[in-house]
């Protein structure tokens, strides 16, 4: 038996197998790669989304901005120091493929059972009581045999891929959530001051009918209706103004900065940004490589095959090459003496076997472990599809209402213009004047606010993209004693 056993183990080391399947990366769906069914022809094009799709907007600020939150946001700082981790039990798995060794010396005083021994072959009842010293090397090395550790190297690299994809993916999160934090803030101070426009005109309408009712011309019923129409209007800033300010502390704390630390730039600015050129999209085939979320579960879904390989490797024998010398005296001038010196070397096999419940359990959890990994990739691609239809969706459709919105803004203002001409002749009443002041409100209120919902429908959509990591500056993690 043993020179089978032998055989077996050498053929194998010869051939450094490494069992437990062999990892190919999983396949997508063929209608994926095609183009996506819900881009808006005339604003998206097949180009490729931009490393950097916020410089589209041609906007500074914003480039300032997303950079800084790039550099400084604590979640990607978090995101780092998983991945250091990841990184070192790449290294902590590797080291398994070294010898392992030990070196011990020390003193200890007392008596030992040899030297008992000798003293009472020598007519004594007992040795006295000493000092003894001792020194001692020792080596292991495993032979990896079946792959065990080489499989354990393949699982933690993947898991250190995993972990720079979510690290990717939260460069993904944050650029779009400056971006749309930027966007809302700027959003929120144009439909402050087209509130505020609103507020004027209101308060010339009232003045003009506090005149009208000095001289009689009009009923304190009409000149009611004004100051209700006023007050109306001075109520619709507060709520924006707030709004606003609650968007630059959330840029604030993207960029890693306190409530107090609003950048000054960002609360200057009056419009939300605009795109200057169509939306690249490119097709479906780009966006599954782009998507950090899809590279990361791939790369769990390799590193579970992987340890599916670790687990298998548990029902074969497992080999290892030791050696220790030690060095024990009496005295320390005893040491490295002939007499002294005792050694060993040899190889050791454990093995399981026959009893194997153990192995063939955790075969059946690495299995279904990457079972679910499997699904959960399938699931994470499909994903990826969905969300970027529905956000190109979403802006198409903002987009129709934002060319409604801006057409029925441009009547309404119009109407506004003559409804006061009319007014001030007398051909129409205070009724007729705060409806169409009214209509011109709510039209001009919905047009700012579509300007700022197609900025984040656009965000969205970059967003679904899956660009913004690939330019984005290396995260050092915070450091700690």
């Amino acid at each position: 038996m043993r020179r089978p056993l032998f055989l077996l183990l050498a053929a194998a080391g010869l051939a450094g197998c490494a069992v437990g399947p062999r990892y190919a990366t999983p396949q997508t769906p063929a209608p994926a790669a095609g183009s996506f069914s819900s881009a808006p022809a005339v604003v998206t094009s097949g180009d490729a989304t931009s490393p950097t799709w916020w410089r589209l907007y041609q906007d500074p600020v914003l480039d300032r901005l997303v950079e800084q939150a790039l550099a400084e946001n604590l979640d990607l700082k978090v995101a780092a120091a998983n991945l250091d981790y990841a990184e070192g039990l790449v290294s902590e798995t590797r080291s398994n493929l070294l010898p392992s060794t030990t070196l011990d010396a020390g003193a200890a005083y007392g008596r030992s059972a040899a030297a008992n021994q000798a003293a009472i072959a020598a007519g004594k009842s007992h040795a006295k009581a000493g000092w003894g010293y001792s020194t001692g090397f020792s080596a292991a090395y495993q032979v990896d045999l079946f792959g065990q550790v080489r499989r354990a190297i393949e699982a933690a690299r993947a898991n250190a891929g995993a972990a720079q994809a979510a690290e990717d993916a939260v460069r993904v999160t944050v650029a779009a959530e400056a971006t749309s934090a930027y966007a809302q803030a700027c959003g929120f101070a144009a439909q402050a001051a087209v509130a505020r426009r609103s507020l004027a005109a209101a308060q010339e309408t009232f003045d003009i009918s506090r005149r009208q009712r000095e001289a009689g011309a009009i009923s304190d019923f009409d000149l009611a209706r004004a100051e209700a129409a006023l007050e109306q209007a001075r109520a619709a800033i507060a709520p924006l103004d707030g709004q606003r300010r609650t968007a630059l502390l959330e840029l604030a704390a993207l960029l890693g900065k306190t409530p107090s630390e609003i950048p000054a730039e960002a609360a200057a600015c009056v419009a939300p940004p605009q795109l200057a050129q169509p939306l690249p999209t490119g097709d479906g085939a780009t966006l599954l490589r782009r998507r950090p979320d899809v590279r990361q579960a791939e790369r769990v879904l390799a590193s579970d095959t992987a340890r599916i390989g670790v687990a298998v490797a548990e029902f074969y024998p497992s080999v290892s090459l030791g050696g220790s010398i030690a060095d024990a005296a009496g005295s320390v001038g005893g040491l490295r003496r002939p007499g002294s010196i005792s050694y060993s070397l040899g190889p050791l096999v454990t093995w399981s076997f026959p009893n194997i419940a153990l192995a063939r359990a955790h075969v059946i959890e690495a299995r279904a472990q990457a079972s679910g990994a499997l699904a959960s990739f399938d699931s994470t691609v499909l994903q990826a599809l969905k969300e970027t239809e529905q956000a190109l969706t979403a802006y198409g459709a903002e987009l129709d209402r934002h060319g409604a919105l801006k057409a029925a803004a441009a009547r309404s203002d119009e109407a506004l213009r003559l409804a006061r001409i009319q007014y001030e002749a007398g051909t129409i009443s205070m009724l007729d004047l705060l409806t169409a002041q009214a209509t011109a409100l709510g039209a001009d209120q919905a047009l700012a606010a579509s300007d700022q919902q197609l900025a984040l429908d656009q965000v969205a959509v970059f967003q679904a993209l899956g660009g913004g990591w690939e330019q984005a500056p290396k995260v050092t993690a915070l450091k700690v004693g």
